[in-house]
Parts: structure tokens; C-alpha cells; sequence
């Protein structure tokens, strides 16, 4: 019954191991972002849904264009024999056929370029009937850059077009951290040789294709971010013969680089909701702030100097991942955060953590340190880091179970904490409070600072009831120390008057064997040695 108890306690925040994993079942971790599948299947399905998009707008195109070739075709064979009223219907067919094909084009494109394409297409209608039979080609046309990255795609002349740009990043000035990171990267770049020059060629042309890319969508330029990390590595591994290790350091700072100049334009940007999904679980850590260690199973003893250093140093750690610019640079605190949270449990349980124990100390610490911009940081790592990061690695699985607590702590309910729904409402709306319990002489309104104060004085009062039992237990110790010498000492005394001791005078020196003898100054002198020649 135990045993039962002790799961029921548990069902509200374990996740099996399992959950983890890509649910296509490749292997690789998945992510709630993903829904539930790693990057790699994500990309899969995601290239299905698009095509299958494209599809329905290719088909959209086609009946737009028979239709406006079918209404042509009718004007044709209806104009009047007098030429002022041709020419202001063929004016008002001109307008029209131009604001179908601006509607149609707008399906598939949303480039810089646009402008450019529009005036081009206008200037062909304007010819005639030459330009009214290469519309559909041109629609087409655009429909089959969608499939092909941009950078690849652009030709020498568009390249150049595309250069002359004005470009935000030249309009500022660089940060000394921007600065930093260049000089780092060409240093790095220089240790490839021919490759580190490509690897910089592609590198400076991506960044000018996403700053004229701004108008995407946020999915879209992390499709092309996305494509771009597959399309270096593939070379790196394929046409440079680089070795594995060297390709995973080139891509780490490859990504350095363009994600420092792209922070600005790709973090929490205005086109989404990222800054409403913050402020919505920023409210939600706060309306929680009641919940307890305990009831999130949490196998952490704070009083513990050292255990409490380390859920310190996790919270500050995971705070600090807004401060960071690159996508690897925030996984590096979840997984500081992470490691400080292993080390607190081992200390306190004297064993190695658990996968089910690191969880819901990960919700704890969540909760705790309520971090800013949680939402945004986890989308940004999820769109523009390397993805190889999230599919294996220690990386991966932390980054993976922070997004599972995000998702637990939006969902939590009284059944996950073992709580009756009347309780969970009251501590929800304010209510009360679990932790009244402990202290009921504290009322409401008194701060934190008075329950801290009131509870480090219980505790040196505690450690003085220790200390004066410590020395108490010393002079009893002490006592026991002089009675048992003084007892040692008496019977020693005892025994001695008991067996007195008798000391005999010194006797005198024996003298020689023959001493008595008189005659012995007439005894012949020893033998010595001889030594013959032989």
C-alpha cells in the first residue's frame, strides 16, 4: 500500500524516459515546440504540410490565370468598332489583369524582391499580348523558387541587385561584442584553410540574404536557418573531407557568428506572440508561488549549507540564459542548471540522482526563480540553434526537460499536486497559504523579511540549546575523565601498599675466575698466533 501511495504521489510529475524521445520513434529527443517529434521529423512533416500548401496554391494560380484568359477572351470578341471605347476598355482590362496578377503573386512571395518583380510585370502587360502569355510563366516560375534556399538560388545579377541594398547592420554601429565575435571567427576560420574561405563566403552571403528576408515569417527564416546549418555541414563532411570532430566545432562557431548579428531581428520578434506566452507563464510561476518542495516530491534539504549554494547557483544559472545572444551560449546555463541541480540531490539523498528526481527539482527551481523571458528563449533555441544540439547530447536532454516543466507548470492542477480542488482554488486566489501552517502566529500582511528574521532566530535559538547541551555533556566528560583517574591513582596506591616493594643494596663485582688464586703471577702467558711459510 506504501508502494501505491508513493506512486500516486509521483503521477503528477513523472515522465517516463520515453516521453522524451522523438515520437516517430527515430530515436533522437522531440520537443514540445515540435510537437513532440526532434528536428529532423519536424522538418519531414513540416515539408509535407508546405507542399502540400503549394500544391493548393499552384492549383489556385492556374484557375485564376484560366479565368482572367477566359475574361480576355470574352472582351476580345465584344469591342466596339469605335476606338474611344476600345481604349478605355483595354485601360480598365490593363488595371484589371494587373491587380489579379499583383493578388496572385502575393500567394507566393514575400522578398524584397517583390517590388522589383511587380514593376517588371506591370512593363509586360503594358506590351500587349506577348506579356498576357508569359504571366502563367512567371507564376510558375515563382512558385518553383519556393523549393530552393534563396542563397542558392539567387543569380550573380539579383546578388548584386541585392547588395546595393541598404542594410540595417551597415547602418549602426557594431557592438564591441559583434567585433569580438568576427575577429574570433576569421582567427577560427584561418585554421581551415580553403574551406574556412567558402566557409565565410556562405556565411556573409546568408546574412545578406536574411537581411533582406525581414518580411518572413519567424518559421520561415528559421526554415532557412535551419537549411543553411545542413547545407554547411553536408559540405564540410562531403566536399572539405573534414573529420567529425573539427565539423561539430565549425558549426558551434558558424552559428556564433550569424546568430550574434541576427539576435536582434530573430528574438522575440513583433510578428509573434512570444512576448504574450512570457507574460502569460511569467503570471502563472507568480500565482504559484505557494507551492512547496514537498509537494512537488522534491528530494532537495535547503537547510543544507551546500544543498542550498547549489539551488542558488540553478536559479541564478537559468536566469542568466536571457543574457546570452547565441542559441549554444543558452543551452550551456540549462545545462549548468541542470548539473547543479544533480549535485543538490546527491548531497542530500548521499546517492546519485535520478531522471525522476531531477524533474520536479527542475519545476522547483523554475518556479523559484521565475526566469525572464522564458517562452522566448526556449522558441529562439528551438528555431535557430544547430539541431544536431537538441537531437542527442547532455544539451539535448536538459533543454528537453525544461520544455516538459514549462509545459507542466502551464497545466498543473490540483490532482498533480495531490491537492483537493477546493484547497488549490484557495491557494490560487490567495486565500491561504500552506505555508501559514508552519507558522500560524504570522499574519498575512507580515513581509518576507519578518518570516526570515523570526525563522533565523528560532534557529539560533536551536543552535544554542545545542550548544549549551555540548558543553554540559563536556564538563559531564570532564568529570568522568578526573574520577576515573582518581580512581586509577587509589587503587594503584592500594596494590602498592598491599606488595611493598624491597630494594636490596647494590651488590659488589664479581670478581675474576682465578682472582683467589696467589701463585697466579707465575702462570704461563696465553698462546698467540702463529704464522708459519708454507
Amino acid at each position: 500500500m506504501k508502494k501505491m501511495n508513493l506512486k500516486s504521489e509521483r503521477r503528477g510529475i513523472h515522465v517516463d524516459q520515453s516521453e522524451l524521445l522523438c515520437k516517430k520513434g527515430c530515436g533522437y529527443y522531440g520537443n514540445p515546440a515540435w510537437q513532440g517529434f526532434c528536428s529532423k521529423c519536424w522538418r519531414e512533416e513540416y515539408h509535407k504540410a508546405r507542399q502540400k500548401q503549394i500544391q493548393e496554391d499552384w492549383e489556385l494560380a492556374e484557375r485564376l490565370q484560366r479565368e482572367e484568359e477566359e475574361a480576355y477572351a470574352s472582351s476580345q470578341s465584344t469591342q466596339g468598332a469605335q476606338s474611344l471605347t476600345f481604349s478605355k476598355f483595354e485601360e480598365k482590362k490593363t488595371n484589371e489583369k494587373t491587380r489579379k496578377v499583383t493578388t496572385v503573386k502575393k500567394f507566393f512571395t514575400a522578398s524584397s524582391r517583390a517590388g522589383a518583380k511587380k514593376a517588371a510585370q506591370e512593363k509586360i502587360v503594358k506590351q500587349g499580348q506577348p506579356g498576357r502569355e508569359r504571366n502563367a510563366d512567371n507564376i510558375l516560375r515563382d512558385l518553383k523558387e519556393i523549393f530552393t534556399p534563396s542563397w542558392e538560388l539567387a543569380s550573380p545579377s539579383e546578388e548584386i541587385q541585392e547588395a546595393k541594398a541598404p542594410s540595417p547592420s551597415i547602418n549602426r554601429q557594431a557592438s564591441i561584442e559583434t567585433d569580438r565575435v568576427s575577429k574570433e571567427f576569421i582567427e577560427f576560420l584561418k585554421t581551415y584553410h580553403k574551406p574556412g574561405q567558402d566557409i565565410y563566403k556562405q556565411c556573409k552571403l546568408f546574412l545578406d540574404t536574411m537581411n533582406h528576408k525581414r518580411d518572413l515569417s519567424i518559421e520561415e527564416q528559421s526554415e532557412c536557418a535551419q537549411d543553411f546549418y545542413q547545407n554547411v555541414a553536408d559540405k564540410l563532411q562531403t566536399r572539405w573531407k573534414v573529420p567529425p570532430e573539427k565539423v561539430e566545432k565549425a558549426m558551434d562557431q558558424i552559428e556564433k557568428y550569424i546568430m550574434t548579428r541576427q539576435y536582434k531581428y530573430v528574438f522575440c520578434p513583433e510578428t509573434t506572440d512570444d512576448e504574450k506566452k512570457d507574460l502569460a507563464v511569467q503570471k502563472r510561476i507568480r500565482a504559484l508561488h505557494w507551492v512547496t518542495p514537498q509537494m512537488l516530491c522534491v528530494p532537495v534539504n535547503e537547510e543544507i549549507p551546500e544543498v542550498s549554494d547549489m539551488v542558488v547557483k540553478a536559479i541564478t544559472d537559468i536566469i542568466e540564459m536571457d543574457s546570452k545572444r547565441v542559441p549554444r551560449d543558452k543551452l550551456a546555463c540549462i545545462t549548468k542548471c541542470s548539473k547543479h541541480i544533480f549535485n543538490a540531490i546527491k548531497i542530500t539523498k548521499n546517492e546519485p540522482a535520478s531522471a525522476d528526481d531531477f524533474l520536479p527539482t527542475l519545476i522547483y527551481i523554475v518556479l523559484k526563480g521565475n526566469p525572464p523571458r522564458l517562452q522566448s528563449n526556449i522558441q529562439y533555441i528551438t528555431r535557430f540553434c544547430n539541431p544536431s544540439r537538441l537531437m542527442t547530447g547532455e544539451d539535448g536532454y536538459y533543454f528537453t526537460n525544461l520544455c516538459c516543466a514549462v509545459a507542466f507548470i502551464e497545466k498543473l492542477d490540483a490532482q498533480s499536486l495531490n491537492l483537493s480542488q477546493e484547497d488549490f482554488d484557495r491557494f490560487m486566489t490567495g486565500q491561504t497559504s500552506p505555508k501559514k501552517q508552519e507558522s500560524d502566529s504570522f499574519s498575512p500582511d507580515v513581509c518576507l523579511g519578518v518570516k526570515q528574521m523570526c525563522k533565523s532566530l528560532d534557529l539560533l535559538s536551536q543552535l544554542n540549546e545545542r550548544q549549551e547541551r555540548i558543553v554540559s555533556e563536556a564538563k559531564k566528560l570532564e568529570k568522568d575523565l578526573i574520577d576515573w583517574t582518581d580512581g586509577i591513582t587509589k587503587e594503584v596506591e592500594d596494590i602498592v601498599e598491599k606488595y611493598p616493594l624491597e630494594i636490596k643494596p647494590k651488590s659488589q663485582a664479581l670478581a675474576a675466575i682465578d682472582s683467589e688464586n696467589v701463585e697466579n703471577d707465575k702462570l704461563p702467558p696465553p698462546l698467540q698466533p702463529q704464522v708459519y711459510a708454507g
